[in-house]
Formats: C-alpha cells, structure tokens, sequence
C-alpha cells in the first residue's frame, strides 16, 4: 500500500482536488433528492440494475481480449515498477526519497527499463484543447510500439495508475465495483483501450445521475480520451545499461527469444499509428 501511494502521489493530488469538486456539487443537492431517489419505483431500481450488470459484462468482455505480447509487457512493467519502488530511488526531479517518488519519474524509468528489455517504449505526453465541451489538459503515459505479423506497427497503451484515472468521490455502489475491476496497471491497444473508456465513461454519467450530480467535464467521454487516445508527444527512451540489482526483466535467453518472434504475434489486421 505504502509503494502505490509513493507512486501515485501527484494522481491521489488530482483526485483530491476534483473530488473536492463533485463533493461541493453533492452538497448543493435540494435535502429532498435523496428521498426522491429512494422513492423513485421498482422500475427505475430494475433499469439500474440492469445497466450496471450490463456495465460489468462489457467491461470483463473487453479486459478479456489480450494477446501474449500484451500479457508479457504487463509483467515485466509492474516486475520494474515493484523493483524500482522497493529499491528506494530518489526523485530525479526533486532529490526527494522514494516516499515521495513521483509520477513522471516512474513513468521514465518503466519507459528506460522496457527499452533496456528489447521494448520498441516511449514516454508519451498527450495534449489537448479546451472546447466547449472540456477544458485543455495534459496528461503522460508510457506506450511499446510492436510489430504485426504483417510487418504494420501497432501501439499498446501502457497507464501505471489506470484505476484511479476513474475513482469518483462518492461513487455509487455499481460504479465503485467497476473501479474495482480495473487493472491498477493498464497495458493494451488502443482499440481495447477506447472500449473500456467508453464503458467506464458511461458507467460514470450513470452514477452522477444516480446521485443527482452535475458531470464535471473531466470525467466525460471525450476529456477521457483525450488522455491516451490523441496524438501524443512521443519521446523515446535513452538506451541505458541494466543494472542487475535494480531490475531484471527476464532472462537474456528469452529477451533474445522475444526480439527474435515479434513478427509472430498477430494483435490485428488493422495497422495503429501514432493515435
């Protein structure tokens, strides 16, 4: 518990602040509307309950889909970020302790690390617009670029704190069990990863009409889209030496091994660029 939350200090930070938000919007709520919810017929709980288990179905459905290559990445990402949290690196940016390691310290090390495996990875930094639907962001992620077997390049998304990307403040029952489901680690394309976006999004709106809430625009479809989704900027990561001690990823047999079958994996017949 203490290593995720060393982690994902600036992400609790975020969280924090709009759950401020949506704690002040719940609170201006009529003191009658829990009542009419409460009240509001068999029909409207059976609808809601519907929903939700159809929620939860589409969700399992799509986590499901993964492919050994996304399977492999996913274990050696959370192997390096156990590793680098347990051997108490200071902060590059800060100098601080491990106990306040930060986000973009993670993600460049898992970045350099995944490289130093035989990773095609990158540090990704997407940037987004206000519209007059959401407001302007910014948010940094890692992605491994592979190869189909058709020699097409395809990106899978890799996002180190991926559930509480969707945490809400006072969440809904159904809603809080859906967050549940989510991988705390998050690694696969995006096409999977635009599915369970979708759901969670919607789940999200479902929730806030549960409890009578305004959506912040933070938590809407397109805002959370715009995170992985977009055209991000991509920098790679600088080939550095392994040191035994702080990670090892595999043996050098089966590193060898993977860079010699990547062109065995088939993730899909559709090619995925920079997206």
């Amino acid at each position: 518990m203490a290593m995720e939350e060393a982690v994902d200090s600036e992400m609790s930070l975020s969280n924090m602040v709009l759950g401020f938000f949506e704690d002040v919007e719940r609170d201006r709520r009529p003191e009658n509307d829990d009542d009419d919810e409460s009240s509001s017929g068999g029909g409207d709980a059976a609808e809601s309950k519907a929903f939700w288990e159809t929620q939860h179905s589409k969700l399992h459905e799509t986590l499901a889909k993964t492919s050994p290559t996304e399977g492999r990445i996913r274990a050696d990402t959370e192997a390096i970020k156990t590793m680098r949290a347990a051997a108490g690196a200071a902060c590059s940016c800060t100098g601080r302790a491990a106990a306040g390691d930060c986000r973009r310290c993670m993600l460049r090390h898992v970045a350099e690390r995944l490289r130093d495996a035989g990773y095609n990875s990158a540090l990704c930094k997407s940037k987004w617009t206000r519209s007059p639907d959401i407001p302007s962001g910014e948010h940094s992620y890692v992605d491994v670029v592979v190869q189909t077997r058709s020699g097409k390049a395809v990106r899978v998304v890799v996002e180190l704190s991926f559930r509480a990307e969707f945490e809400v403040a006072r969440a809904s029952a159904g809603y809080r069990a859906l967050v549940a489901a989510l991988p705390e680690v998050f690694v696969g394309r995006a096409d999977r990863l635009r599915g369970v976006v979708k759901v969670m999004c919607a789940a999200a709106k479902q929730c806030m009409k549960e409890n009578n809430m305004h959506m912040g625009p933070w938590r809407k479809h397109k805002y959370m889209q715009s995170k992985w989704l977009g055209t991000p900027e991509r920098t790679a990561a600088a080939a550095t030496p392994v040191v035994a001690a702080e990670v090892a990823v595999g043996s050098p047999e089966k590193q060898t091994k993977f860079r010699a079958s990547m062109l065995s994996f088939d993730f899909a017949r559709t090619a995925v660029g920079v997206v």
